[in-house]
């Protein structure tokens, strides 16, 4: 059974920060691109970030760089997203996913194919 799990998401004071963890299990890890997506109420679910097979190349929203970090650990089937500096507009149920096809980036939540159930983040001003 194919699953991705989320962890680590909650209430934080703006300025804060936070460390979103997502455990895959019964699935392919490690020759898929993984990514972070986030949706806030009555808006679309919006990329984040992504990372891609091996962890050497790393890619974020314009609204979120220089301030989220994604990381990977295919020996542990496990992606992070550490949140730093988080803003009231980051508050969103943010969900884990991973690509559709084997060595290849998009953006495009379309093409994901693997969904976690999502952690809400909430944050504060």
């Amino acid at each position: 059974q194919v699953q991705l799990v989320e962890s680590g998401g909650g209430l934080v004071q703006a300025g804060g920060s936070l460390r979103l963890s997502c455990a895959a299990s019964g699935l392919t890890f490690s020759v898929y691109v993984l990514g972070w997506f986030r949706q806030a109420p009555g808006k679309e679910r919006e990329f984040v970030a992504a990372i891609n097979w091996i962890g050497s190349r790393t890619y974020y929203a314009d609204s979120v760089k220089g301030r989220f970090t994604i990381s990977r650990d295919n020996a542990k089937k496990t992606m992070w997203l550490q949140m730093n500096s988080l803003e009231p507009e980051d508050t969103a149920v943010y969900y884990c996913a991973r690509v559709s096809r084997s060595y290849y980036y998009t953006a495009k939540k379309d093409e994901y194919d693997a969904w976690g159930q999502g952690t809400q983040v909430t944050v504060s001003s």
